[in-house]
């Protein structure tokens, strides 16, 4: 009979062995002796499958199954526990059984030590088969949690920043499932995507929560757009500076303080991007210029300013048009300073002053004068922001 009685032997004694290898896992492996994370009816249960597949092995030679072990893989993803525990665990179990065979085998002499040496080879074959299953199927079930949670992250955050929360999903709710505090500040980003599935600030989440500022990231066809919680006292400066690294054109909206004013902060950031001079990288903040708050505020008031303010430049022939609105919107970056306008521009001086007299000439209004400069940089911002 050699093992095959003693395996046989040890299957009566299942509910008994179940319990000591559920003690035994539970003394040596930490995250196991956590019953609110792995109850013991649940261990249990799962060591005496376990354990009734490996002796029927022994007893009659059974074929080996793993269903127990995938089964128990799954669940251990699903309740949180580390792969490496959840591995440990079944070598603990795999020694008690094997120590259970050879005290058990000491009762049966017809069992050689040759027999007690295959078995231990076999059982240790078994032990690598079974581990190979738990991580595959452990594996596997994280994988899928994975995009269960990314999906479910994907959604709460587009539900943030469209104000389109489910009525049983408060703001609050949402906050705590994305990892965000309940209560502001916070600040809304968006950015502009150089290609469709290009993320503009690419790792930015991750370099943020480095920096204490815990964020929930958008991709979308044309932007990338980011909630950031601003928790400390540099926060601000921390989170433009990453910004800025990335090296891209990037729109940041005024602070604020509750999350059911997301959608509208988008709004603001969308605008501040809008109204990002130039074409090159750049951050700026939707509160750094006041008259932009104005103009963005009253989208119709701002098409009738541009209309007033430029309408003369505007029917002119689409290129010198905008050779003119160019000109003048780097005069503008620069300060009023021609020279540096003209670097800008790659063009010589006279040639800008050249430019400049012309949209005098057209809007009849001289460029010395400082409310005219106050109404043609308003239109300029506002023409940024009106539809094409």
């Amino acid at each position: 009979m050699g093992l095959t009685s003693v395996g046989a032997a040890l299957r009566t004694r299942l509910p008994e062995l179940g319990g000591l290898m559920t003690e035994r896992i539970r003394a040596e492996v930490e995250s196991y002796a956590d019953d609110a994370l792995i109850p013991f009816s649940s261990l249990r249960e799962s060591c005496e499958d376990n354990a009734d597949l490996l002796l029927a092995r022994f007893a009659f030679g059974a074929g080996p199954d793993v269903g127990a072990a995938q089964q128990t893989g799954r669940l251990r993803a699903e309740q949180g526990v580390p792969l490496a525990d959840t591995l440990h665990a079944y070598r603990v179990g795999f020694e008690f059984l094997w120590s259970e065979l050879v005290d058990e085998a000491r009762r049966h002499p017809d069992v050689t030590d040759a027999e007690l040496v295959a078995g231990s080879s076999e059982i240790w074959a078994l032990f690598g088969r079974y581990a190979e299953a738990v991580a595959a199927a452990y594996r596997e079930a994280s994988a899928e949690l994975t995009l269960q949670r990314e999906a479910r992250r994907s959604a709460l955050a587009e539900a943030l920043f469209t104000g389109a929360l489910a009525d049983r999903t408060t703001p609050w709710e949402a906050a705590r499932q994305l990892g965000l505090p309940e209560r502001g500040p916070y600040a809304v980003v968006a950015a502009s995507v150089p290609d469709p599935g290009q993320e503009p600030l690419p790792g930015i989440e991750a370099a943020l929560r480095r920096s204490g500022l815990p964020s929930v990231w958008r991709l979308l066809p044309d932007q990338q757009i980011g909630l950031i919680a601003l928790g400390h006292r540099d926060a601000e400066s921390v989170g433009l500076r990453a910004l800025r690294s990335r090296r891209a054109r990037v729109g940041v909206s005024p602070r604020f303080d509750s999350l059911r004013d997301t959608p509208h902060a988008l709004r603001f950031a969308r605008l501040a991007l809008t109204g990002l001079p130039g074409d090159g990288p750049g951050v700026t903040r939707f509160d750094d210029s006041p008259l932009a708050m104005l103009v963005a505020a009253a989208p119709a008031e701002a098409s009738r300013l541009v209309e007033v303010s430029l309408g003369p430049v505007l029917a002119l022939p689409a290129a010198e048009r905008a050779r003119l609105l160019r000109t003048l919107g780097h005069w503008f970056a620069a300060g009023g300073v021609t020279a540096e306008a003209a670097e800008g521009l790659f063009v010589h001086p006279n040639t800008v002053r050249y430019r400049l007299r012309r949209i005098e000439e057209l809007t009849g209004r001289p460029l010395t004068d400082p409310l005219t400069v106050a109404d043609l940089g308003a239109a300029l911002y506002a023409l940024r922001l009106l539809p094409t």
